[in-house]
């Protein structure tokens, strides 16, 4: 039933999802989703939460057990992947609900910038433990460098609901891949 909520915010944002719509989705009732959830900005998180769970937080489980630079690598590797493969361009619902309802709402907004700040800190996790081993370059500070590989990521998220293409998204992903390889073999 979760997975069906967030389908159909995914699919058509916040906004224009109304009460009848998850109805229609859902197969529950609209006095069931109210006594489950209280009402739609409470099923809204709750999805919001799900897709966060089931997609961002696993993405990263099984890309740290990679090392560092293949981590990173891996990880945009499928974030390629499910954008290109994104038939309905619907994009990323974290990133839908950055623009659509975190402007409006402080409190998805704090919750909008915990995920990013989350997904950072694994990009900081594997530049450090990849400065460490020196397979990424110490060129740039491991801050820095995971803050670009967070503001490549949301712009790939962006991109691909407009220009889902292979050659945009992957020359905007090679650079900052390229980047953290830099250096690190010793050679300029």
């Amino acid at each position: 039933m979760l997975e069906a909520a967030v389908l159909c915010f995914w699919a058509q944002g916040y906004d224009a999802t109304s009460v009848k719509d998850l109805v229609a989705r859902t197969g529950l009732t609209a006095a069931s989703l109210y006594n489950a959830f209280g009402d739609k900005r409470a099923l809204y998180q709750k999805a919001l939460d799900h897709y966060v769970e089931a997609g961002i937080s696993d993405r990263i489980r099984r890309c740290e057990a990679l090392p560092p630079l293949a981590a990173i690598e891996a990880f945009f590797g499928e974030i390629l992947t499910r954008s290109l493969e994104d038939r309905d361009r619907k994009g990323c619902m974290l990133v839908n609900a950055a623009l659509d309802v975190a402007p409006h709402d402080p409190e998805f907004r704090s919750a909008v910038a915990a995920v990013l700040r989350r997904i950072e800190a694994f990009f900081l996790r594997c530049v450090e433990a990849g400065q460490a081993d020196g397979t990424i370059t110490r060129s740039q500070a491991a801050a820095t460098l995971a803050q670009h590989l967070l503001g490549i990521l949301m712009g790939i998220r962006v991109l691909a609901r407009v220009r889902p293409e292979r050659p945009l998204l992957e020359g905007t992903v090679a650079p900052a891949l390229a980047l953290l390889r830099w250096g690190a073999d010793g050679s300029l």
